[in-house]
């Protein structure tokens, strides 16, 4: 039985904050952001990781060297992750670490290479770092780093085109150790022989070189290629140490079993020869992991992959599964458990697999605090927890409604607009451009949720597109969709409108391209959703300094069009998105540059201004609610999100929580039109009443437990979600009942293990809120 003093606590506080910590009790520790009745971001993240160091002793510590952002480290075998950066700094701000290296013999104490930076020592496990640059005046570039592990006082780094230097005080003094080293060809991987460490390897731009010295001097094995390889990547077999690997950049992997003498490639199964990172497993060598990038671009989006070698890397296969990102660039094996192996990645950050690779799941994809900008969104009509994201030529996922994120792509151009289709959401589009390439740009597809990608190089875009900034789809048929350009180059088609009629495979320019000469964009388009032969494009032409453009129609699906306004030489010809009412689709709106939003209740025939509240700033933006269409919002530059209840005729702004308020889209959930979701330039915001909450958070527990465990949960939640649909004082009284029968089930299932104290604790906090959300006594 619930006491009085949990009673008490269930019915203060908020009660979104109560049912969004549901989310950390079914998917992770990890406290779920609310975002009931205000704007929150859970990202997207992003993280590039280019070191991985597992402490020897006590493997669940683990650090990640990472581009920009310095070192992070875990204590729980990557289940939480902190920076720690105090001291580790340099001139230009930003740590970029390339390499990490823990002394096996007081794991402490370790070592990170950087760019900019010099080498830094921490002696306190990452608590603090000094730099440890003496005799490391002429480069302050190292990227890599390999420690003797009998004398851990003795250390090596180098740099590419600087060589390699030694220390044998821990890193107090540096000394070049070059002689018979080529530095103009060296080095960016180091290696170190585990029985006799005076023996290491480093690799350089096109051989790996010996030394049998200690790095006294130098001498260049039997893998020499000049113009062929680049050494990426070296691992010594730590228990028959004349056997080792060299990862390359183009070639695959190369093997060697006299200690360097001879080589031969071991690519058989190595579908992408570009090899960042490669391991040994410490009890099993003759297992490896290879780390790769896959290069294949603009046909297709393959992103990186690791794979797996049993037999000493005479074969590889693919173990990639749940792992998505474009680059695999570090590696490193739990040295008591080798079935758990961790990946840190380009973009998407770090994943485990507890199972050999056969399986992965992310653990870190960046700071909490940092989002990465967002260009774009689109959401799956018929699943609508399930969102994509794009920034720059990253395409990220969430399955959750924007909850958590997942890289999914990465594009060789920007992305400016992203569409999915409506009747078989499994089709998702990506359009994309460039500024510097005529060639540049076209329209990516993916026919499995963005697992894959291809493009048609023939697709009739090539040559002459610049960026794609808008796609629709024909509701009714949706092979047929249309797409925005924009372009700086003149010819028979420079801009406006192309349509697909075969699902994208191939495109022709409609009527609406080069309208009247000069440099031709399109920014907005809509479908009638009615009469999907009828759309609207805001489009225009720089013909000199003048500005030439406006709000265009067709009623013959593209065939031909007409300007139903004509705004040249006006500042609010700077036009850009376009909304259409879907119940009366002869109301629609645009927004523009500099005088809000424009409104025509006649198919575009008439527009009258409707602006009242919104302020002088560009609209970047506009949605409308597909079950009450006289609700919009009108997402702004640097404004944030405005609301319309009266068709446009007003607006108020609708910023509470959000952060960033350079907003890029603004979607509505077509099926809870109260939950909305803003890309911005700090990430994806998302925005849910109450009722809208405790239907997420069923949602979340149906994906997260079994059957059997749902329903003690399910059922409060159910009740308040149908009694908060209505807006009456006495339901949200009921609701704070149910929600005291949901801290019943909370602290049932704390008492019988299925909760676990920390959880249950972080719960009943959470709960301290709900007197001032729901005035329950």
């Amino acid at each position: 039985m619930q006491t009085a003093a949990a009673k008490t606590i269930g019915r203060k506080g908020n009660w979104a904050a109560l049912m969004l910590s549901v989310l950390l009790l079914v998917v992770s520790l990890h406290r779920a952001e609310a975002g009931v009745n205000a704007w929150t971001t859970n990202g997207p993240h992003s993280e590039t990781i280019n070191a991985l160091a597992i402490d020897p002793q006590t493997p669940t510590t683990l650090y990640a060297g990472t581009s920009g952002h310095g070192v992070f480290k875990s204590t729980d075998g990557g289940g939480n992750w902190s920076a720690v950066n105090t001291g580790l700094t340099t001139p230009y701000g930003a740590i970029w670490v390339n390499a990490l290296a823990i002394d096996p013999q007081t794991p402490t104490t370790l070592y990170a290479a950087s760019s900019g930076g010099g080498v830094f020592k921490s002696i306190d496990g990452g608590g603090n770092w000094s730099a440890i640059n003496t005799g490391l005046e002429t480069t302050r570039c190292c990227v890599a780093l390999a420690i003797d592990p009998q004398t851990p006082t003795t250390l090596y780094t180098s740099s590419s085109g600087g060589g390699v230097f030694k220390s044998i005080d821990g890193g107090g003094n540096w000394s070049a150790v070059n002689t018979g080293l080529d530095t103009t060809r060296c080095c960016v991987a180091l290696a170190i022989d585990p029985q006799t460490p005076a023996i290491l390897y480093a690799g350089g731009t096109d051989a790996v070189f010996k030394s049998t010295d200690g790095g006294g001097s130098w001498h260049s094995t039997g893998l020499t290629k000049p113009g062929v390889v680049f050494i990426s990547a070296l691992a010594i077999d730590p228990q028959a140490p004349a056997t080792l690997y060299a990862g390359t950049y183009s070639s695959g992997v190369f093997k060697s079993t006299d200690a360097g003498v001879t080589w031969g490639a071991v690519n058989t199964g190595l579908t992408s020869l570009y090899v960042r990172a490669l391991v040994t497993s410490p009890l099993t060598p003759t297992t490896l992991y290879a780390g790769t990038t896959r290069f294949s671009y603009p046909e297709s989006w393959t992103g990186g992959a690791v794979f797996k070698s049993t037999d000493g890397g005479e074969s590889w296969s693919i173990v990639n599964t749940g792992l998505h990102a474009p680059v695999v660039g570090a590696l490193a094996i739990d040295p008591k458990v080798p079935s758990t192996v961790y990946a840190g990645t380009g973009t998407a950050g770090a994943f485990k697999s507890t199972d050999g690779g056969a399986s992965w799941s992310a653990v870190f994809t960046g700071p909490s605090n940092l989002s990465v900008g967002v260009r774009d969104l689109a959401i799956d009509p018929q699943t609508p927890n399930t969102l994509y994201a794009s920034n720059g030529g990253d395409v990220f996922k969430s399955t959750d409604g924007a909850s958590s994120w997942g890289w999914r792509a990465k594009a060789r151009w920007l992305i400016g607009a992203l569409a999915v289709d409506p009747q078989t959401p499994a089709n998702v589009y990506a359009g994309t451009g460039d500024d510097f390439s005529a060639a540049a740009g076209g329209i990516f597809k993916s026919t499995d949720y963005l697992d894959s990608w291809s493009w048609n190089p023939s697709s009739g875009l090539t040559g002459f597109v610049k960026y794609v900034t808008a796609l629709v789809f024909d509701p009714q048929t949706p092979t047929t969709l249309y797409a925005g350009m924009w372009t700086t180059y003149y010819g028979p088609h420079v801009g406006g409108v192309y349509k697909s009629t075969d699902g994208g495979t191939s495109w022709n320019a409609t009527g609406l391209s080069n309208l009247r000469g000069g440099i031709g964009f399109t920014s907005g388009l809509a479908i009638d959703p009615q009469t999907p032969t009828t759309l609207y494009a805001t489009s225009g032409s720089y013909v000199g300094s003048l500005f030439i453009g406006g709000v265009f129609k067709s009623t013959d699906g593209g065939e031909s069009w007409r300007a139903v306004t004509d705004l040249a030489a006006s500042p609010h010809a700077l036009i850009g998105p376009l909304a259409i009412d879907p119940q009366t689709p002869a109301t629609l709106y645009v927004g523009t540059r500099a005088d809000g939003v424009f409104k025509s209740t006649d198919g575009g025939e008439s527009w009258s201004a409707v602006s009242a509240g919104l302020p002088n700033l560009p609209v970047t933006a506009l949605a409308i609610d597909p079950q009450t269409p006289t609700i919009l919002y009108a997402g702004t530059e640097r404004g944030g999100v405005f609301k319309s209840t009266d068709g446009g005729e007003s607006w108020s702004a609708f910023n509470t929580g959000l952060t960033n308020l350079l907003v890029n889209s603004v979607v509505v959930d077509p099926q809870r039109p109260t939950t909305l979701y803003a890309g911005t330039q700090g990430g994806v915001f998302v925005l849910f009443t109450p009722a809208d909450a405790s239907e997420r958070l069923i949602e979340a527990i149906r994906r997260s437990l079994p059957p059997e465990e749902q329903t003690s949960l399910i059922g409060p939640l159910r009740q308040v979600a149908t009694l908060l649909t209505d807006a009456n004082p006495a339901n949200d009284r009921a609701a704070c009942g149910r929600l005291d029968a949901f801290i019943d089930q909370v602290n049932a299932k704390e008492q019988s293990g299925e909760v676990t104290a920390a959880q249950a604790t972080q719960l009943r906090q959470d709960a301290g809120d709900i007197t001032a959300a729901l005035g329950c006594a």
